[in-house]
């Protein structure tokens, strides 16, 4: 496993998350564990052309579009990112515009929810 990805995700989604994940992985997932963490973290989350900022931005937006269940993972990282809510709000209502009001309000509750326990309470 790439040492560069595994620092930028837990640099990203924090050591509590990533040794969780590392906990839950078998052998059936861990070659996957491994492909995510070279490829998305090491690959596209470390590449220079967009800040960490920007990138956990438009991840948000991306799953907020698509409907995963993933997003609560970067809803709760945007302490880790530079991110504030304010901004993450702002994102749904692009959403909400280019892919749909329900695929937004779905995100909006699920924030609404993390945000309002409070992230590092994860």
């Amino acid at each position: 496993m790439s040492q560069d990805g595994m620092k930028r995700r837990r640099e990203i989604l924090g050591d509590d998350h990533v040794d969780r994940a590392q906990a839950r992985t078998t052998d059936f997932d861990a070659g996957f564990q491994e492909w995510i963490t070279d490829t998305a973290w090491g690959g596209v989350w470390s590449r220079p052309g967009l800040d960490t900022r920007a990138r956990s931005l438009v991840t948000i937006g991306i799953l907020a579009a698509l409907g995963r269940e993933e997003i609560d993972i970067h809803l709760k990282a945007i302490d880790n990112t530079g991110v504030t809510p304010d901004e993450v709000m702002e994102v749904l209502y692009h959403v909400a515009i280019y892919a749909g009001i329900p695929a937004a309000h779905t995100a909006v509750e699920r924030a609404k929810q993390i945000y309002e326990r409070g992230a590092a309470d994860e």
